[in-house]
């Protein structure tokens, strides 16, 4: 068991030493009753726990709320003390009662750290659906994580889809992911585990500025509060009109069949041509998806080249980088240009 004294003051909101106690009993998290008021939660269920605030929060007001958990706990490998910090949340959890399930990632030679990562912490939560038999996960994303994810789908130029934000819950690869969370702020969070006498792990990585949402929380948030406004309640309302409007874009293309075949997928080409820019958009993601898998979608420059070619008549065909795009007879037809996984 690593030793609380070795981590530097400050890094370590350190786990409370007397929960490392094998004969500890798990803690109660009082407001467990108030945050999940009119949800239907699982019997059984996995949380993605980091051992910060969040999902430690979320990990114990699920127990305290009777739903039977276990911890996946996923080390990126980002910190030379990651491996230590794994044994300490398995001491943790053997302390609570609560079966903890650890692995380490690879680090990804990529200039996008944040995009491998997830793409790892995906595959590794797949994994252990098929081995363990568990098909719910838990996150702890919050009210404030939402406000900062529509912030930086909004920079990063998304559409109306993109910039609702995170799900509730959805379905990726069998796993059933529920958010049960997003409407509690990060300040109640943290207030109801220091009520409950249980501190957290505090990850450097946190603060570290080259990742974007970083940047939003720590910088452009607290620029924004100190000229006056409020960042999270202004993107949570952005959020609601961009589900309002998404509401509106899927009833443009509801009646619309995607079809498949050995070569790729198609749509009518009449029912594609009476759509409006922003429903045709939506579909062609819709196409991607069902072509190339869940959270494949098209860029915005070749959104802008699909309505140029559209305009023009769609002759000949259009390269989407690892997808083609061809009008035939009386169909749009979307194929793939490069060998996937999910063919």
């Amino acid at each position: 068991m690593p030793d609380l004294a070795r981590h530097p003051a400050g890094y370590l909101q350190a786990l409370n030493p007397q929960h490392l106690s094998l004969s500890g009993k798990t803690p109660v998290i009082a407001a467990a009753a108030k945050w999940f008021a009119g949800m239907d939660l699982p019997d059984e269920a996995a949380v993605g726990w980091s051992g910060g605030a969040d999902s430690t929060a979320l990990l114990l007001a699920l127990h305290s709320a009777g739903c039977c958990v276990r911890a996946w706990h996923i080390d990126h490998g980002w910190r030379d003390n990651s491996a230590e910090e794994a044994a300490l949340l398995a001491g943790q959890a053997a302390a609570w009662g609560i079966p903890f399930f650890h692995a380490r990632l690879p680090v990804a030679p990529t200039a996008n750290m944040e995009a491998a990562a997830r793409k790892g912490r995906l595959a590794q939560f797949a994994a252990w659906r098929r081995q363990q038999g568990i098909d719910v996960l838990c996150m702890g994303h919050h009210r404030d994580d939402q406000a900062e994810t529509v912030c930086m789908r909004m920079l990063q130029g998304a559409g109306v889809s993109g910039c609702r934000g995170m799900r509730a819950r959805h379905s990726l690869d069998g796993l059933n992911i529920l958010r049960p969370l997003l409407h509690v702020p990060r300040c109640r969070l943290r207030a109801a585990l220091r009520e409950a006498g249980v501190r957290w792990l505090e990850d450097a990585s946190n603060r570290d500025m080259r990742f974007k949402r970083n940047r939003i929380r720590h910088h452009l948030f607290p620029c924004m509060r100190a000229a006056g406004y409020d960042p999270v309640e202004l993107y949570l309302r952005w959020r609601r009109q961009a589900e309002r409007l998404t509401e509106e874009i899927e009833a443009e293309i509801a009646g619309i069949e995607i079809t498949h075949d050995r070569s790729g997928v198609s749509v009518s080409w009449p029912d594609w041509i009476k759509c409006p820019a922003a429903a045709r958009a939506r579909l062609l993601q819709d196409m991607m998806a069902a072509l190339c898998g869940e959270g494949v979608v098209p860029g915005r420059r070749h959104i802008l080249l699909v309505e140029r070619w559209t305009a023009g008549g769609g002759r000949g065909g259009l390269d989407l980088s690892r997808c083609r795009l061809e009008r035939r007879k009386g169909h749009l037809h979307l194929e793939s240009v490069v060998p996937h996984p999910h063919r």
